[in-house]
């Protein structure tokens, strides 16, 4: 079947066309009511079927011919470990880790928080919350205590699940201390802490609160899966806001599962057995779809990698894990195939490595630019295939459809809408605009199955952050084009997020930290290209009045904040003293003109502005400081 007979199918008919891919799950009570609407009014799929992903997942295949093929390859350049996990053996692991969580008492609907590095017992601790019917909720290894609280009190979990350590190249990088001071702030307490003790550092167990992993397991009995509804919540996972304060995003298990299993064959042309690596982290999304869920809902051999494209050892690590694991199917973020050229420009450490198995090079989380994406194909010789969804969708909502049919690529172009995606650009009315235009990138309902249905304990946050601005659509906060064959040309955020490394990051929570400063009147947050990392946040800062204070000196203490409230993932690293900020006669800081400046962009004066003499000089500031582009 050609691509577009398979997209109309899935825009035409939806219920039907979904009805069929949900024939491929292995359902406990299949669903007769395939889309449906809840008590909110919001389209929900496979409402009335009864599923556990774990269940897919895992016993599925062993009970079915794939019990001794490789589940997990753990490939882990900082503590030079490997480890291959066959599906009986991964089963056997959740089971009985399923067992110990149950034995603190979660029960199906319950919430555990995992704050865990790229190890295998991070699957196996996901898996065996959603064995119980419970939601996990997973917090990136790097968040500092202050994020990870905000997470504790929202999502109010029965137990967390932790390691000693993680390891970021050769810095050892101790949890458990972030974690007790991220109880302690909490208002919300968990009943008890399951702790991973690793070699590189040993935790402080609290006794009558704190367990080790291991005794824990070796006293536990395996559990039963649970069954759950099909819009039973698999997963809650939080992503920046623009108000600072983190949105839960609910994947339900029903939609999920289908959506997971479905575009493991058509988008990325993947059959079990085959090797499948997306060298991401399980705290982003990207590692909840397609290092967990996605490769062993498909029966495929998933890579948990514990290192980085480049210093572990040197540039060649990521031709190193596809050649020795034969992968056919390497996903990441296009900033790591940036700091590989940056350190190997030539790529001649690829001469070392035959990539004979590789079929195709997929990369997302970011604009894929133009020059990183045609030096990949030009070093490495396979397709390269940019692809562009979100953490609200769990899947792409535009891409090549490599399992249907192969289009042919276009540079800067994440190619055409994914099928059940009815991707529309919209002018500010949310009329529809024609080829070539910008404007607004937005879905007409119903969405496909897998996004989101609502935010955690905040329905009305759901409705008025994507449903609002053009009704009957699903407002994706990016802004783009469609040129005359259907492509689709992504330009970057309508919002204050920006986008570092792969990471949606929120410019206003980074604000409130550095304006919490003694010394600082006001301030914004941009972000402004960065050749390695997509974008970069920068601080421009205006000082009370009468204050006298170094600037390198605050700098530092500025930068010093912001990690230590968010983590060093914001690389907040630059902070510039300015005289005034160009505003609105209302007070509100034109960010995206600042934007503009520094992006070297032409810019048209609002009328609103108040001051349009503040223009040329933060214009010259930040040129004066490097900051606008080719200035």
């Amino acid at each position: 079947m050609s691509y577009q007979a398979e997209y109309s199918r899935s825009i035409e008919t939806p219920e039907l066309f979904w009805g069929e891919k949900a024939e491929a799950l292995a359902w406990f009570k299949k669903p007769e009511q395939i889309l449906s609407t809840d008590e909110n009014g919001i389209y929900r799929w496979f409402a009335d079927g009864e599923l556990n992903t774990a269940y897919l997942a895992l016993d599925y295949h062993v009970e079915n011919g794939l019990a001794d093929n490789l589940a997990i390859i753990y490939d882990s350049p900082v503590t030079n470990q490997k480890r291959k996990i066959t599906y009986r053996e991964l089963r056997d692991d959740v089971a009985k880790f399923a067992g110990v969580l149950k034995a603190q008492g979660v029960e199906k609907g319950d919430r555990v928080v995992i704050y865990m590095p790229m190890v295998p017992e991070a699957l196996v601790a996901m898996l065996a919350v959603a064995r119980l019917g419970a939601i996990h909720s997973v917090v990136f290894g790097g968040f500092a205590p202050h994020e990870l609280a905000v997470r504790i009190d929202d999502a109010e979990p029965k137990v967390i699940v932790t390691a000693s350590c993680g390891i970021e190249i050769a810095k050892v990088i101790e949890y458990k201390p972030m974690l007790d001071n991220a109880i302690e702030k909490s208002a919300h307490k968990p009943n008890s802490v399951v702790v991973l003790q690793r070699p590189q550092a040993k935790a402080e167990l609290i006794p009558g609160r704190d367990l080790d992993w291991n005794e824990a397991v070796a006293a536990a009995e395996p559990a039963d899966c649970v069954p759950v509804k099909g819009t039973d919540p698999l997963y809650i996972l939080y992503t920046s806001g623009t108000t600072g304060k983190p949105k839960g995003v609910v994947r339900d298990n029903g939609g999920h599962a289908v959506a997971m299993k479905y575009s493991m064959q058509s988008i990325y042309n993947v059959k079990p057995g085959d090797v499948f690596w997306a060298a991401s982290d399980v705290g982003w999304v990207v590692g909840h779809s397609y290092i967990v869920y996605g490769p062993l809902l498909a029966g495929c051999t998933t890579i948990v990698y514990e290192g980085k494209p480049v210093r572990t050892p040197d540039a060649g690590a990521f031709w190193r894990v596809c050649e020795e694991y034969k992968a056919k199917v390497l996903f990441a973020a296009p900033t790591a195939f940036r700091a590989i050229k940056k350190e190997d420009p030539e790529a001649s450490l690829l001469a070392n490595y035959d990539l004979s198995s590789l079929d195709a090079i997929f990369m997302a989380g970011e604009r894929l630019d133009p020059p990183t994406y045609h030096w990949t194909i030009e070093k490495t010789g396979k397709p390269v295939i940019d692809h562009w969804w979100q953490t609200e969708t769990g899947w792409a909502i535009c891409g090549n459809m490599t399992g249907i049919e192969t289009l042919p690529p276009k540079a800067g172009s994440a190619t055409v809408p994914v099928t059940g995606f009815n991707v529309q650009i919209l002018d500010t009315e949310g009329n529809q605009l024609p080829p070539g235009e910008q404007g607004a990138i937005a879905i007409k309902l119903p969405l496909p199955p897998s996004c989101l249905p609502t935010v955690w304990g905040d329905f009305e946050r759901f409705r008025t952050g994507y449903l609002t601005e053009f009704p009957g659509y699903y407002s994706s906060g990016d802004g783009g084009y469609k040129d005359e064959d259907g492509y689709v040309f992504i330009m970057g955020r309508t919002d204050d997020v920006i986008n570092v490394a792969g990471h949606r990051l929120s410019t206003g929570e980074m604000e409130e930290i550095v304006a919490g400063h003694s010394a600082v009147a006001e301030c914004a947050v941009i972000g402004i290209n960065d050749p390695l990392k997509g974008q970069e946040p920068i601080g421009l800062v205006l000082l009370k009045d009468g204050v006298d204070i170094d600037e390198a000196q605050l700098q530092a203490e500025l930068v010093a904040m912001v990690r230590g409230e968010i983590g060093a993932v914001a690389c907040f690293k630059r902070a510039i003293v300015v005289q005034r900020l160009p505003k609105t006669r209302s007070g509100k800081i034109l960010r995206k003109l600042l934007r503009q400046i520094a992006d070297g962009q032409a810019y048209t004066v609002p009328s609103t502005i108040d001051d349009p003499a503040s223009l040329p000089e933060i214009e010259e500031i930040m040129s004066n400081n490097g900051l606008v582009c080719n200035a």
